[in-house]
């Protein structure tokens, strides 16, 4: 009797990930001691993440995480402004430590699987309540380097109707012979 070819392709990928997994595993077993064994054991521990992420059957979502900050909203920043105004303009911060009140992060990275194809950060400091510092990987520009922001543009779109339809066309639809059915 013949297995259906699910079955077939299970096989495959069990016979596919023990071939890969099995001799990382018998590496680590005469690896006992730290020194030159403990090198060799983070190279051996890449090769099955690796392995699995140029595996073509494996899919790979792009990750998204943290805030995304552009440059027109780092633009808009002013030395001086309150929180509340901050926030307004930046979203919340990803990141607030308890210790370091005055200072909030917004870290962002972008990639497929596991791997991040870009890494962003911004950090803002405030004295006394008030906006004194940016650091990070944008920068407030000068406004004559600024590009201008397109406003939104606002386009009438008359309302569709129906075509009228003759009185053999309706009859036609009646039936179901006509272009609707």
């Amino acid at each position: 009797m013949d297995r259906p070819a699910t079955n077939d392709n299970h096989s495959r990928m069990r016979k596919l990930l023990i071939s890969i997994i099995l001799p990382a595993n018998l590496a680590l077993v005469g690896c006992s001691t730290v020194g030159e064994g403990a090198e060799k054991l983070v190279g051996i521990t890449d090769i099955i993440p690796r392995a699995l992420d140029r595996a073509s059957f494996i899919y790979r979502p792009t990750i998204q995480q943290g805030n995304v900050v552009t440059q027109e909203q780092v633009n808009r920043l002013k030395p001086g402004m309150s929180r509340e105004q901050v926030r307004f303009i930046l979203g919340s911060p990803t990141l607030r430590d308890v210790f370091h009140d005055d200072r909030w992060d917004y870290p962002y990275t972008i990639g497929v699987g596991s791997t991040p194809k870009e890494i962003k950060h911004l950090a803002v400091f405030f004295e006394n309540g008030r906006l004194a510092r940016i650091v990070g990987d944008y920068r407030p520009q000068a406004p004559d380097e600024q590009t201008p922001v397109e406003k939104a543009r606002v386009v009438k779109v008359p309302d569709w109707e129906p075509e009228k339809k003759t009185l053999l066309g309706r009859m036609a639809d009646a039936i179901g012979l006509g272009d609707d059915g």
